[in-house]
Protein backbone atom coordinates (compact mmCIF):
# COMPACT_ATOMS: atom_id res chain seq x y z
CA UNK A 1 0.00 0.00 0.00
CA UNK A 2 1.21 3.42 -1.57
CA UNK A 3 1.16 6.71 1.34
CA UNK A 4 -1.39 8.83 -0.79
CA UNK A 5 -0.10 11.69 1.73
CA UNK A 6 1.82 14.28 0.06
CA UNK A 7 5.55 14.09 2.23
CA UNK A 8 6.12 18.06 2.21
CA UNK A 9 10.33 17.75 2.57
CA UNK A 10 11.12 21.69 1.74
CA UNK A 11 11.70 22.07 5.19
CA UNK A 12 13.52 25.71 4.69
CA UNK A 13 9.77 27.38 3.38
CA UNK A 14 7.70 25.88 7.34
CA UNK A 15 8.72 28.87 8.99
CA UNK A 16 6.76 31.06 6.13
CA UNK A 17 3.78 27.75 5.97
CA UNK A 18 3.80 28.52 9.88
CA UNK A 19 3.75 32.44 9.84
CA UNK A 20 0.90 32.09 6.48
CA UNK A 21 -1.74 30.75 8.87
CA UNK A 22 -1.44 27.46 7.93
CA UNK A 23 -3.49 25.05 10.58
CA UNK A 24 -1.36 22.09 11.58
CA UNK A 25 -2.77 18.38 13.50
CA UNK A 26 0.26 16.44 15.20
CA UNK A 27 -1.23 12.55 14.74
CA UNK A 28 -0.10 9.91 16.47
CA UNK A 29 -1.93 6.07 16.81
CA UNK A 30 -1.41 2.98 18.91
CA UNK A 31 -1.27 -0.17 17.19
CA UNK A 32 -1.60 -3.79 17.79
CA UNK A 33 1.57 -4.13 16.04
CA UNK A 34 3.97 -2.84 13.34
CA UNK A 35 2.29 -3.97 10.26
CA UNK A 36 -0.73 -2.12 8.73
CA UNK A 37 -1.62 -5.12 6.85
CA UNK A 38 -2.26 -7.55 9.49
CA UNK A 39 -2.23 -4.88 12.56
CA UNK A 40 -5.65 -2.46 14.19
CA UNK A 41 -5.17 1.16 15.28
CA UNK A 42 -6.15 0.85 19.26
CA UNK A 43 -5.67 4.65 20.01
CA UNK A 44 -5.58 8.17 17.78
CA UNK A 45 -4.46 11.05 19.37
CA UNK A 46 -4.39 13.96 17.50
CA UNK A 47 -3.81 18.24 18.56
CA UNK A 48 -4.74 21.21 16.23
CA UNK A 49 -2.17 23.82 16.18
CA UNK A 50 -1.71 27.11 14.23
CA UNK A 51 0.96 29.96 14.79
CA UNK A 52 -1.34 31.52 17.81
CA UNK A 53 -1.31 28.05 19.70
CA UNK A 54 -3.53 24.98 20.31
CA UNK A 55 -6.66 24.88 18.86
CA UNK A 56 -8.34 21.77 20.10
CA UNK A 57 -7.63 18.04 20.90
CA UNK A 58 -8.68 14.84 19.61
CA UNK A 59 -8.16 11.08 21.54
CA UNK A 60 -9.91 7.85 21.95
CA UNK A 61 -9.33 4.06 22.45
CA UNK A 62 -10.46 2.19 19.84
CA UNK A 63 -11.98 -1.00 19.87
CA UNK A 64 -9.72 -3.35 17.77
CA UNK A 65 -12.16 -6.26 17.28
CA UNK A 66 -9.28 -9.12 17.89
CA UNK A 67 -6.63 -8.95 21.46
CA UNK A 68 -3.75 -6.85 21.97
CA UNK A 69 -0.09 -8.90 21.96
CA UNK A 70 1.63 -8.24 25.44
CA UNK A 71 4.39 -6.79 23.33
CA UNK A 72 2.01 -4.11 22.43
CA UNK A 73 0.07 -3.68 25.60
CA UNK A 74 4.17 -3.54 27.23
CA UNK A 75 5.16 -0.45 24.84
CA UNK A 76 1.88 1.56 25.11
CA UNK A 77 0.07 0.32 28.39
CA UNK A 78 -3.32 -0.52 26.53
CA UNK A 79 -4.89 -3.22 27.85
CA UNK A 80 -7.77 -5.16 25.87
CA UNK A 81 -9.81 -4.14 29.42
CA UNK A 82 -9.05 -0.25 28.39
CA UNK A 83 -10.30 -1.08 24.47
CA UNK A 84 -13.26 -3.45 24.99
CA UNK A 85 -15.66 -0.40 25.41
CA UNK A 86 -14.58 1.37 23.31
CA UNK A 87 -16.01 2.49 19.54
CA UNK A 88 -14.64 0.55 16.61
CA UNK A 89 -12.56 2.18 14.16
CA UNK A 90 -15.36 2.48 11.48
CA UNK A 91 -17.45 4.50 13.85
CA UNK A 92 -14.35 6.98 14.65
CA UNK A 93 -12.66 7.55 11.55
CA UNK A 94 -15.87 10.18 10.53
CA UNK A 95 -14.73 11.85 13.45
CA UNK A 96 -11.29 12.04 13.41
CA UNK A 97 -11.73 13.02 9.46
CA UNK A 98 -13.84 15.86 10.17
CA UNK A 99 -11.47 16.91 13.17
CA UNK A 100 -8.40 16.94 10.51
CA UNK A 101 -10.44 19.04 7.99
CA UNK A 102 -7.94 20.16 5.38
CA UNK A 103 -4.66 21.24 8.16
CA UNK A 104 -1.60 19.91 7.55
CA UNK A 105 -0.44 16.43 8.79
CA UNK A 106 2.23 16.08 11.29
CA UNK A 107 3.63 12.61 12.76
CA UNK A 108 6.74 11.25 13.84
CA UNK A 109 7.64 8.99 11.59
CA UNK A 110 4.68 10.03 9.49
CA UNK A 111 4.90 6.67 7.08
CA UNK A 112 3.79 4.42 9.59
CA UNK A 113 0.68 6.26 11.36
CA UNK A 114 -0.02 7.76 7.73
CA UNK A 115 -0.20 4.15 6.57
CA UNK A 116 -2.22 2.92 9.04
CA UNK A 117 -4.92 5.36 9.16
CA UNK A 118 -5.04 5.01 5.38
CA UNK A 119 -5.60 1.16 5.67
CA UNK A 120 -8.02 1.27 8.12
CA UNK A 121 -9.95 4.05 5.89
CA UNK A 122 -9.62 1.15 3.10
CA UNK A 123 -11.08 -1.54 5.48
CA UNK A 124 -14.07 0.82 6.29
CA UNK A 125 -14.67 1.97 2.81
CA UNK A 126 -13.58 5.54 2.91
CA UNK A 127 -11.23 7.96 0.79
CA UNK A 128 -7.77 7.51 1.83
CA UNK A 129 -6.92 10.96 3.67
CA UNK A 130 -4.86 13.55 0.90
CA UNK A 131 -3.63 16.13 3.29
CA UNK A 132 -0.14 17.02 2.81
CA UNK A 133 2.23 15.86 5.77
CA UNK A 134 5.27 16.97 7.77
CA UNK A 135 7.60 13.75 9.23
CA UNK A 136 9.26 15.28 12.29
CA UNK A 137 11.56 12.80 12.21
CA UNK A 138 13.04 13.62 8.86
CA UNK A 139 12.40 17.14 9.61
CA UNK A 140 14.43 16.51 13.28
CA UNK A 141 17.66 15.32 11.20
CA UNK A 142 17.39 17.92 8.73
CA UNK A 143 17.75 20.53 11.81
CA UNK A 144 20.25 18.83 14.20
CA UNK A 145 22.53 16.41 11.86
CA UNK A 146 24.47 16.16 13.93
CA UNK A 147 22.74 14.54 16.38
CA UNK A 148 23.04 10.95 17.21
CA UNK A 149 19.26 10.04 17.98
CA UNK A 150 15.93 11.16 16.68
CA UNK A 151 13.81 9.46 18.31
CA UNK A 152 10.28 11.45 19.54
CA UNK A 153 11.05 10.87 23.31
CA UNK A 154 14.98 11.74 23.05
CA UNK A 155 13.91 15.09 20.97
CA UNK A 156 11.19 15.61 23.72
CA UNK A 157 14.13 15.10 26.77
CA UNK A 158 16.64 17.25 24.64
CA UNK A 159 14.63 20.26 23.66
CA UNK A 160 12.91 20.22 27.34
CA UNK A 161 9.76 18.95 26.40
CA UNK A 162 7.50 17.41 28.93
CA UNK A 163 6.45 14.29 28.26
CA UNK A 164 3.16 13.11 30.51
CA UNK A 165 2.37 10.52 29.23
CA UNK A 166 4.57 8.77 26.30
CA UNK A 167 3.32 6.09 24.38
CA UNK A 168 0.07 7.08 24.34
CA UNK A 169 -1.66 8.84 21.37
CA UNK A 170 -2.84 12.00 22.47
CA UNK A 171 0.40 13.07 24.88
CA UNK A 172 2.81 12.14 21.60
CA UNK A 173 0.66 14.38 19.03
CA UNK A 174 1.76 16.94 21.51
CA UNK A 175 4.96 16.29 22.12
CA UNK A 176 5.70 15.86 18.04
CA UNK A 177 3.67 19.24 17.55
CA UNK A 178 5.88 20.77 20.29
CA UNK A 179 9.07 19.55 18.39
CA UNK A 180 7.97 20.31 14.98
CA UNK A 181 7.80 24.11 16.29
CA UNK A 182 11.16 23.77 17.87
CA UNK A 183 12.58 22.45 14.91
CA UNK A 184 11.69 25.94 12.88
CA UNK A 185 12.96 27.88 15.97
CA UNK A 186 16.15 26.43 15.75
CA UNK A 187 15.92 26.96 12.10
CA UNK A 188 15.10 29.92 11.85
CA UNK A 189 17.84 31.52 10.20
CA UNK A 190 18.33 29.22 7.38
CA UNK A 191 15.02 29.41 6.64
CA UNK A 192 15.18 32.90 5.92
CA UNK A 193 17.84 32.44 3.30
Amino acid sequence: MQLPNKLLRDYKRLLRLLNSGAVFTAVDTETTGLSPETCRIIEIGAVRFDKSGLLSTFNTLVNPGCPIPGSSTYINHITDEMVASAPVIKSVLPDFISFVGNSILIAHNAPFDLLFINRELERSRMPSMGNKAIDTLNLSRWAYPTSAHHGLQYLAQAMNIEAKNAHRACDDARVCSEVFLRCIKDTESVQKI
